[in-house]
């Protein structure tokens, strides 16, 4: 925090605005984002295509100026760095704001609730699920932008995770939110710890495993290295990452800079959702022939688990805004028929 609060000093005294007219009479956006992910996962490579494609829709109007891997706060910081102008925008994930309302889980991450992204993405584009989200996010000085969504994750783990016993006593490193209750209602130890510190908890035997991310990324994160165990296809969770800007930085937009982000928003959820499918298909045969067990859990063992997650949903939202959000989710899941009544 106190680090927190060195950077909002530092990006006060810099006091320069996102918006401003070129010399040509052009509008200029120059933003500063940051994720959590390094550029040499998959997920990285993607954000550093979202960069590209705005700047050259906009001919150039937008510029970015883009930290990876957390490089500049915490990733569960960002979205305050963004909101206290250290800077512009978040392309993080909701489900780190739980701690602010418990409504945040439910802007990322539902556990279990959709199957594939295609689906998640229906919400948002098809059921209002946008505005929700935003709405939400306009009452922390933050506006919403898009999300884009790998996919089912996959679990590392040094030990094997055949089933819901198995996480009986698993020390794994979780993102904070539901998924901490939700193990920890299954026996396992949730540890919350940054994106970037997974690796050298799992080489030093601090973690038994991770949720980290799918099949793919976790490879780019090196945690197939130590971890020789995971499961495919993945089912436990499938956060959707998204992009926020500063409300004020948003609004002093351009209305077509604007809609180049959020049009390319869109356009990267569809390349990353069907590039993760490829990938994630082809690591799973490169994995095995390597000698990393892969495990695919049978029907009644997902049942335990969304038993757990369906528990954890009502836990969990105990605020007007998360039931408001959660009751949005589960009609749209069972008026498409993949929740029962």
């Amino acid at each position: 925090m106190k680090a927190l609060k060195t950077a909002v000093c530092a990006a006060a005294l810099v006091g320069a605005s996102a918006f401003s007219a070129a010399a040509d009479g052009h509008a200029t956006t120059k933003l500063r984002i940051q994720t959590h992910f390094s550029q040499e996962t998959l997920s990285g490579q993607m954000a550093g295509k979202y960069i590209d494609d705005i700047q050259a829709m906009s001919n150039g109007e937008i510029e970015v100026e883009m930290f990876y891997a957390s490089s500049v706060v915490k990733s569960a910081e960002t979205f305050d760095a963004a909101a206290t102008g250290i800077l512009d925008c978040d392309m993080t994930g909701g489900a780190y704001q739980t701690g602010k309302n418990p409504a945040f889980q439910f802007t990322g991450d539902l556990m279990g609730g959709y199957t594939n992204p295609y689906q998640q993405m229906a919400w948002l584009l098809h059921a209002d699920g946008r505005a929700a989200v935003d709405k939400l996010y306009k009452q922390h000085g933050m506006s919403f932008v898009g999300w884009w969504i790998p996919g089912p994750e996959s679990l590392a783990s040094t030990r094997p995770i055949r089933g819901v016993a198995d996480f009986k006593d698993w020390k794994f490193r979780s993102p904070p939110g539901l998924a901490t209750k939700v193990f920890a209602n299954l026996g396992a130890s949730p540890i919350v710890m940054d994106f970037n510190e997974i690796f050298t908890a799992l080489e030093t035997g601090i973690i038994d495993g991770a949720d980290a991310a799918n099949l793919t990324n976790n490879i780019g994160l090196g945690l197939y290295d130590i971890a020789k165990h995971t499961n495919y296809p993945g089912f436990h969770s499938m956060p959707a990452d998204h992009l926020a800007c500063r409300t004020d930085v948003w609004e002093a937009m351009p209305a077509h800079h604007r809609r180049i982000m959020e049009v390319a928003m869109d356009s990267l959820a569809l390349h990353n959702a069907t590039i993760n499918e490829v990938k994630n298909a082809q690591n799973a045969v490169k994995l095995q022939a390597e000698g990393v067990n892969l495990y695919t859990w049978n029907e009644e063992e997902l049942g335990k688990f969304r038993d757990a997650v369906k528990k954890g949903w009502e836990e969990f939202a105990t605020t007007p805004e998360a039931k408001e959000l959660l009751g949005s989710h589960v009609a749209f899941l069972q008026g498409i028929g993949a929740m029962s009544e």
